[in-house]
């Protein structure tokens, strides 16, 4: 694969969810629609969240990951807003974050993309392969964030 194309996908599918969440009123980011278990604002958190474990977590590189431990009681898999204890990051701090996250990976990554990495639940063989399943990761989050907003208008 070539090194370009996976950066660039990933820093395009975090753009677009970034697009996405942006049509979300202020006070509606908060809001749990039915038939869901979270709201836009943690799943903004879970994709910044996981990208970082799927990448780094699931590698010999977790001296890598950079976003605090708590974030892994707030978005981490089976996490949900309804059992937060504290107020979560704000929703334009998780934004910036979003917005740097690829060309931080980036930059760590770019000429580790064949380096295999440890045994993990994804299968996943190389740094390369670790990107393009958190890619796919981001697509799923783009599909319920962008029906969640259908259904909160």
């Amino acid at each position: 694969m070539k090194t370009d194309f996976i950066f660039d996908i990933l820093k395009n599918r975090h753009n677009q969810l970034i697009e996405l969440v942006a049509k979300c009123s202020e006070d509606q980011r908060n809001l749990v629609p039915q038939g869901f278990k979270n709201n836009i604002h943690w799943h903004i958190g879970h994709v910044l969240t996981v990208t970082e474990f799927h990448v780094f977590g699931l590698s010999e590189f977790e001296q890598y990951k950079k976003l605090p431990s708590t974030y892994q009681d707030f978005f981490a898999y089976g996490t949900k807003p309804g059992d937060w204890q504290e107020e979560p990051p704000t929703w334009d701090f998780l934004i910036d974050q979003l917005r740097n996250q690829p060309d931080e990976i980036r930059e760590l990554l770019e000429d580790k993309l064949d380096v295999p990495v440890k045994e993990n639940f994804l299968n996943a063989e190389t740094f390369g392969e670790l990107i393009v399943s958190t890619v796919l990761h981001v697509t799923d989050h783009i599909g319920f964030v962008s029906a969640m907003l259908k259904t909160l208008k």
